[in-house]
């Protein structure tokens, strides 16, 4: 595994997100879960990212454009390049009998490539907004949902369930099926445990998400 410098092929706008394309080159895609550490040009650290779809020539990653990392990947342009390196951490298992997908909001973004590895099974999505649910065309044979409502209202727990989503709604997936596989979310600086900045507290246990994660069992 080594840093290589993608070009971006496009940026495509859904709804508040970007899908950032870039070339593949000889980056393997690893398995659904795992994330890449993008560095946009400018910036000292690098930011995580779910890769969201793999192609024969190009990766996509889904983008949310809240902070100084994130919108300067949303603005790059056609030939721009950046450096790549992954793919890091722990997957989801995709040995599972019935699977349900479930994300929220920025979540959804491994999921796209977990629903291919699946063979498109049933997803479940929540959004803050009709606009952000715009980037649920990623995903196939979803169920949406918009605040007030929320996945957990309407989960269906005799299922295998594949989850990724900001912290409250893991706990929520969690509390209602025990041996969920969750994707859980932090910042990070290295991508491979040796900065400790995305240790995060699970059932009084530290786990660095760049390592023993991102992809946890719930129970």
């Amino acid at each position: 595994m080594r840093r290589e410098r993608r070009s971006v092929v496009a940026v495509e706008a859904l709804g508040p997100y970007a899908l950032l394309r870039v070339t593949r080159g000889s980056l393997d895609q690893g398995v659904p879960g795992q994330f890449f550490m993008l560095e946009p040009p400018g910036r000292v650290l690098p930011r995580p990212m779910s890769l969201c779809i793999a192609r024969r020539r190009e990766f996509s990653f889904l983008i949310d454009p809240i902070g100084p990392g994130t919108r300067a990947l949303a603005e790059l342009a056609p030939g721009d390049t950046l450096a790549v390196f992954g793919p890091l951490g722990n997957g989801f298992r995709l040995d599972v009998r019935r699977p349900l997908l479930v994300g929220g909001g920025i979540g959804i973004a491994p999921l796209p490539y977990l629903s291919e590895a699946l063979d498109r099974p049933p997803a479940l999505l929540g959004f803050r907004s009709e606009q952000h649910a715009e980037a649920a065309v990623l995903v196939p044979n979803a169920e949406i949902v918009i605040d007030p409502v929320f996945v957990t209202d309407v989960l269906t727990t005799d299922r295998d369930v594949l989850a990724c989503g900001p912290e409250p709604m893991l706990e929520a997936v969690r509390s209602l099926v025990p041996d969920a596989q969750l994707a859980w979310e932090a910042p990070m600086a290295c991508g491979y445990g040796a900065c400790y900045g995305c240790v995060v507290e699970i059932d009084g246990a530290l786990e660095r998400l760049c390592v023993e994660g991102p992809v946890l069992c719930a129970s």
